[in-house]
């Protein structure tokens, strides 16, 4: 599946790139909100989740890039989003996070940095719909994908099948039509892609292309596929 980061959106003229992501064959609109501390960066926040809302007819995945994620959780839920991706390392109490997301009727998901363990999530997994591993450094624009990830995906995903979970994994971070095969080989469920799509001559169809390297027979969860 892919889900487009609006991160890499033209802010100017952003309904009309809600609206193509709409028609296109994307299946998310990915959002990345980063407060300037967990990360160096601000992107955008609670408006921008809502305006998105109002216009978007897929399911919103709120990937929140800020610390103490907990206080914001039923405000982003308010404003429209399905899915909302916290990170491990932001939240001094993860498991109570996790019931705050669940509480608000939201799905959860759970963020991993490219320097973090994939063993400091394994004892979440059971309460997770998905499992986010960064393949930049989140924060900083530019970078390349980091070759390691597929290592990390492939021993999230042995883990998974292991305790006989349905949670999916997505990768955010340099994915393009170069890689997006071997992520799908390696495991990925959910491709999160930028500057690949929103840079491009023609976004739809760099966004069908990117569908053409999904394995055809892959079966994804209700919610997901919705």
């Amino acid at each position: 599946m892919i889900a487009p980061s609006i991160l890499n959106a033209d802010f100017l003229h952003l309904d009309q790139e809600v609206a193509m992501i709409n028609e296109s064959g994307a299946h998310w609109v990915h959002l990345d909100v980063m407060d300037g501390v967990f990360v160096p960066n601000i992107s955008f926040g609670i408006p921008v989740v809502e305006a998105v809302s109002r216009v978007s007819r897929k399911l919103l995945d709120v990937h929140l890039m800020i610390v103490q994620p907990e206080r914001y959780i039923r405000a982003f839920r308010e404003a429209g989003a399905n899915l909302i991706d916290f990170h491990v390392e932001a939240s001094d109490n993860p498991k109570r996070t996790i019931q705050l997301i669940q509480e608000e009727g939201c799905r959860t998901g759970m963020a991993l940095k490219p320097d973090t363990p994939v063993e400091d999530i394994y004892d979440y997994l059971p309460e997770l719909d998905l499992v986010l591993v960064m393949s930049v450094f989140p924060g900083f624009g530019g970078q390349a994908f980091i070759e390691e990830t597929y290592s990390r995906v492939e021993r999230i995903k042995k883990r998974l099948v292991a305790e006989g979970l349905k949670t999916l994994i997505q990768v955010d971070g340099g994915v393009n039509e170069h890689n997006a095969a071997s992520l799908y080989a390696a495991g990925v469920d959910v491709l999160v892609v930028g500057s690949h799509i929103f840079k491009s001559q023609d976004p739809m169809a760099a966004i069908e292309a990117l569908n053409g390297k999904r394995p055809g027979a892959t079966r994804y969860p209700s919610w997901a596929a919705s």
